[in-house]
């Protein structure tokens, strides 16, 4: 039986290779402080992992309610070996927060499943903008690592 290291991938490890990917981003533009920043962090570790600029795709929507059809449309050209959500959802004082929140990442999973897809879901849900802002880069970073991996991964497996 194999145990997988419980530290981080090394960026020489074959599985964080981008060289030869292809990878679509979909980010929500509310709270658009936070969303540029995750998506700046995303796009900056899919080069430092090898993912060629010309192979990075970025479309941006109006929230996170939007995100799912936006991966959905990038997922039917067929073009990307994997997508990632991007997005900030910020718990308010109403029942709104829940329904976005739950109905967004439905649909992210929706677009990963019906599409044997990895999708990445780097939509962030938090109480408020401090920790939304404390966690922009290192999820912006994650996502591309898992973008990444899980395109391999899925490649290995078909």
């Amino acid at each position: 039986m194999l145990i997988a290291d419980q530290g981080r991938l090394a960026a020489t490890d074959s599985r964080l290779n981008g060289k030869t990917l292809s990878i679509g981003m979909v980010q929500a533009r509310f709270n658009a402080a936070v969303t540029d920043a995750l998506a700046q962090a995303c796009f900056d570790e899919l080069l430092a992992l090898g993912v060629p600029a010309s192979q990075i795709k970025l479309v941006q929507v109006p929230g996170a309610l939007e995100v799912p059809v936006a991966l959905m449309g990038l997922a039917e050209t067929l073009d990307y070996d994997a997508l990632i959500a991007l997005g900030c959802i910020i718990r308010g004082d109403t029942y709104h927060f829940e329904l976005v929140a739950n109905e967004s990442g439905a649909g992210i999973s929706r677009v990963a499943l019906d599409n044997k897809l990895p999708v990445a879901n780097a939509i962030l849900t938090t109480d408020n903008m401090e920790q939304a802002v404390a966690r922009q880069t290192d999820k912006g970073r994650d996502a591309a690592r898992v973008a990444v991996e899980m395109a391999h991964l899925m490649k290995a497996i078909a």
